[in-house]
């Protein structure tokens, strides 16, 4: 599939930013770091969620349990994603009871990705409170889903796709909007 670059909506140091002040809103709506659970949702939900709980303890001088989510089979479309899906593990360090529980990912859109993560979570237990912290929320929910602690938000067509692309998976550290090439 081609794509067309249609622009940059952040850079390496706005990425950085926004997750500072993602941090920060965290720590002070929760009033500090303590009972925080940090999940990130595989793929780039995990190293946004690593960054988040190193900023946190930055801030607190505590750091906060760090998790990750595999959503994989707990998806609504799973038989058409693969034959054979790869399952790459869900770590939840602690038990989620009596925790605030901060699931995180790069990209708030239908909702249908969050609401798998929500499934997947239950499994582990019930927390005191489930919050929701994304670098991007492009809109066109499916879902009656919304993200507690946003990067960045705009407004999308549905035929325009927000790359979220980060060290250790991409060449450059950046968010961009990318649109389908037509035929």
């Amino acid at each position: 599939m081609d794509f067309v670059f249609k622009f940059q909506l952040m850079d390496a140091a706005g990425i950085n930013r926004a997750l500072s002040r993602i941090a920060s809103e965290i720590v002070e709506r929760n009033c500090g770091s303590r009972d925080l659970m940090i999940i990130g949702i595989r793929r780039r939900g995990v190293p946004l969620a690593e960054r988040i709980v190193k900023k946190i303890e930055e801030l607190e001088g505590i750091r906060p349990s760090l998790g990750t989510l595999d959503i994989t089979l707990y998806r609504d479309d799973l038989s058409t994603v693969d034959v054979k899906p790869v399952v790459h593990g869900t770590h939840i360090p602690d038990p989620v009871e009596q925790k605030t529980v901060i699931l995180v990912d790069d990209v708030l859109y239908t909702g249908r990705t969050v609401r798998a993560a929500l499934d997947e979570l239950m499994d582990f237990g019930r927390p005191k409170k489930v919050q929701l912290a994304v670098l991007v929320d492009r809109g066109h929910r499916e879902l009656p889903i919304h993200a507690d602690y946003v990067g960045e938000k705009i407004a999308t067509k549905q035929t325009e796709i927000v790359k979220v692309m980060l060290e250790g998976y991409d060449e450059t550290e950046q968010v961009i909007v990318v649109e389908q090439k037509e035929r």
